[in-house]
């Protein structure tokens, strides 16, 4: 079964890798992304999520339905991401999946992680703790849309 979410609801990883537990499976993978104080030297104070939220559970799913392609005795998946203001040391993002075997999950789960981060279109804002209150719209590098993605296939064609 497949569990997906975008809320503006605090996460909780434990309520979700209940979701993923299975009666025949011996491991459960999580993987937890969580709001850190800093990049690049600036001090965040917070990060702020929006998604086009059709087309974002459209390829959650998709991402679900390739993970069975590749693992297909994975069980139970879940992937739970937060929209709206997410503070320091909170889940942004949570990803669970069980299987028979521990490999099976292990190898599933940054798959999954992989091509949400890739393909679903959710945008993040950071917050920066200095006099302006200043905050930036930031682009994840392996994004098919980013210029940093965009710009490795050029150089890659050239080459």
């Amino acid at each position: 079964m497949n569990h997906i979410k975008l809320t503006y609801d605090k996460l909780d990883p434990t309520e979700i890798s209940e979701l993923a537990v299975h009666e025949s499976c011996g491991a459960v993978s999580l993987f937890i992304g969580t709001t850190r104080d800093n990049f690049d030297g600036k001090q965040v104070t917070k990060l702020e999520y929006e998604a086009y939220d059709d087309m974002a559970i459209k390829i959650m799913n998709k991402i679900c339905d390739e993970m069975r392609l590749f693992w297909p005795d994975i069980k139970n998946i879940c992937i739970y991401h937060r929209l709206g203001l997410v503070p320091v040391k909170e889940a942004s993002v949570v990803i669970a999946c069980s299987s028979p075997h521990r490999n099976t999950s292990l190898e599933a789960l940054p798959f999954a992680l992989r091509n949400l981060k890739q393909s679903v279109p959710i945008f993040k804002r950071e917050y920066y703790k200095d006099k302006n209150g200043s905050s930036e719209w930031k682009e994840n590098p392996e994004c098919t849309w980013s210029k940093k993605y965009q710009q490795q296939l050029i150089n890659n064609n050239l080459n």
